[in-house]
């Protein structure tokens, strides 16, 4: 499919329309297994932004009737709106609070799907809290923190789960490139902040901890990184960045990333560890990483800016220290940006795409539980973007 035609395929959005354009390896790959969604039932939990459309809108053309929500604080309306208009099922809208989203997810479980999207995991956890669901061949999980979720859990679910963050080639393409940059030009819109010469740390040098730390040393910023995990603490070090431990890199740190995707990671003794005007940003999935309990109890006096009372929250604290939390540390690449780059998201939709079309098809080398994505899938996308980034 040319790039022409892919931008003619999907809804008449112009966002949407701009995305497909840029999406080779998706056209392709829907082109190719489209008939894997014929007559399915797909309950989708993703951003909505266009490049989320436009897969939405290939499945729907192959013949899938499809059940979609966000999540909250990153949907943009208009094209929720334009997914409505062409007969998908969108349920939640940006301004949701997490007890909604839990709603949303409920009514996506309600419709019975047969086939899962997941991006956090929270589908999949809804259909076990209720037991299972009947005719569910398996899923997909999109991100890092909810494979983490579910493995977590004391019992696997009773059904293959592709997490599509294993994948090395997302890791590297997406994850690293893709966030790296999306990331810090979230950041630059919401702030009209200089980055050279600036004091940044971030926790976590994992793919997208990565992207973020080598992305700001790039553009000038003096970099440093926490991790507990040594082999990650060496790469930061031989990628030049500084390293230290969480609570003694903080007094000196102007902006500080959050990348780990775990929970409650800054806590009271890092509250305290702050220094006045520090600008706390989220990178993971989940808004979890500042603890908001620890940082409310040492705040006297909250100052809320942007359209939503959310984009800039200035907390004042005891000492008289102002910490300033931006987007209340939701992905600033989605509520301060338009979300990972377009190539980025061709090559993770991809994996998407043919993960779930090996899943609605009993692929013999899928297992209960989680698991990455098959080599050869992984290996033949590779290929493929190779050759798609190297054509001239």
């Amino acid at each position: 499919m040319s790039q022409l035609s892919a931008a003619h395929a999907v809804i008449p959005h112009d966002g949407t329309r701009w995305a497909a354009r840029h999406m080779p390896l998706l056209a392709s790959t829907m082109q190719r297994y489209k008939e894997a969604f014929a007559g399915r039932r797909i309950g989708i939990c993703l951003h909505i932004e266009p490049k989320t459309a436009v897969l939405v809108s290939y499945l729907a053309q192959a013949g899938a009737d499809i059940v979609l929500t966000g999540s909250p604080g990153t949907t943009q309306e208009d094209t929720a709106d334009a997914l409505r208009d062409y007969g998908v099922t969108v349920v939640g809208h940006r301004s949701d609070t997490l007890d909604q989203h839990r709603r949303n997810i409920a009514q996506v479980i309600d419709a019975q799907p047969d086939l899962l999207l997941d991006n956090g995991a929270d589908l999949i956890e809804a259909v076990l809290a209720r037991g299972g669901l009947p005719g569910l061949v398996g899923a997909t999980e999109e991100t890092t923190t909810g494979g983490l979720r579910i493995r977590s859990w004391a019992t696997p679910p009773p059904f293959p789960v592709v997490v599509i963050n294993d994948s090395r080639l997302k890791l590297l393409v997406e994850n690293e490139f893709g966030v790296g940059q999306s990331v810090v030009q979230g950041f630059m819109n919401a702030t009209n902040l200089m980055l050279p010469g600036a004091h940044a740390t971030v926790v976590g040098y994992g793919p997208c901890g990565r992207g973020v730390a080598d992305t700001l040393a790039r553009l000038g910023a003096r970099v440093s990184v926490a991790d507990t995990d040594p082999y990650r603490a060496l790469e930061a070090v031989m990628a030049g960045h500084r390293v230290g431990d969480l609570c003694e890199l903080l007094p000196q740190t102007q902006y500080l990333f959050l990348a780990t995707g775990h929970a409650r990671v800054i806590g009271a003794a890092e509250v305290g560890a702050l220094r006045d005007g520090t600008l706390i940003t989220g990178v993971g999935h989940m808004p979890w990483e500042l603890d908001a309990d620890a940082l409310a109890e040492q705040t006297v006096s909250v100052h809320r800016s942007g359209p939503s009372g959310q984009e800039r929250v200035v907390h004042r604290l005891r000492d008289g220290r102002e910490i300033i939390v931006l987007a209340d540390t939701k992905m600033i690449n989605l509520t301060a940006a338009k979300g990972n780059p377009i190539q980025a998201m061709d090559l993770g939709l991809t994996l998407q795409a043919r993960s779930l079309a090996a899943v609605a098809g009993g692929d013999p080398s899928l297992v209960h539980g989680t698991q990455a994505v098959p080599a050869p899938i992984d290996r033949q996308v590779a290929t493929d973007l190779v050759q798609a980034m190297t054509r001239i």
